[in-house]
């Protein structure tokens, strides 16, 4: 089959697999996800953009946050389903240990030396985690765990293990210092920090007026 093809019945199959997820991980989600990893293949010598749009529209195909915390789920499903579309098994591969590879939470670890591919792509959903689609898709995911929006009463906590992140249930908030505002030092790639240094500066604002306008100062 013709690798335009795979990716089209990729999209479709993502698509209705998702139709119905929480809205900062549904198929809008892949779809920038998608865009963004594109444009920074381009902008990178060498990546393989096959296996870039594969693994950037099954990255999310079973988030592990949905299903009882399962990480086996995500890859296997993206294994049976390309494995039905006759693609090249060393593809497979480099798609199933992009999904297994790309989450946050092996930020607390010591990573091993990362493909090219998976630089990208976890550039792409990471940019998506924040600047103004970020900050929209945190407080989406705190309404779907009915968490508060802020406490000021409940401080921030810099975690040191995957763990005790996972185990989080603090204030929206307090995820932009968790997690969102951490981010910009670990994008891989030239093209991703670029981008990630206007979304970072677009938070650190955002922060500013929130708290100005839950004192009533503005």
């Amino acid at each position: 089959m013709m690798k335009q093809k795979i990716i089209q019945h990729t999209i479709d199959f993502v698509k209705e697999t998702l139709a119905v997820s929480e809205s900062g991980h549904d198929w809008w989600h892949i779809y920038r996800v998608h865009k963004s990893a594109v444009k920074i293949a381009q902008n990178e010598t060498g990546a393989d953009l096959f296996v870039v749009e594969l693994g950037a529209l099954l990255h999310d195909i079973a988030d592990s946050k949905f299903h009882a915390g399962n990480e086996e789920i995500g890859p296997q499903i993206a294994h049976n389903f390309l494995s039905t579309l006759n693609v090249e098994p060393s593809v497979i591969e480099q798609v199933v240990s992009i999904i297994k590879n790309i989450s946050f939470k092996h930020s607390f670890t010591a990573e091993e030396k990362k493909s090219l591919e998976l630089q990208i792509i976890q550039d792409a959903d990471r940019l998506d985690a924040i600047g103004a689609i970020g900050i929209a898709r945190a407080f989406s995911y705190g309404g779907y765990k009915m968490r508060e929006m802020y406490n000021p009463e409940i401080k921030p906590v810099q975690y040191t293990c995957s763990d005790d992140y996972k185990k989080n249930t603090a204030p929206t908030i307090n995820h932009f210092y968790e997690k969102l505002l951490l981010l910009k030092d670990q994008i891989n790639t030239a093209y991703g920090r670029k981008l990630a240094i206007k979304r970072h500066k677009y938070m650190e604002e955002y922060l500013k007026h929130f708290y100005a306008e839950w004192e009533g100062e503005i």
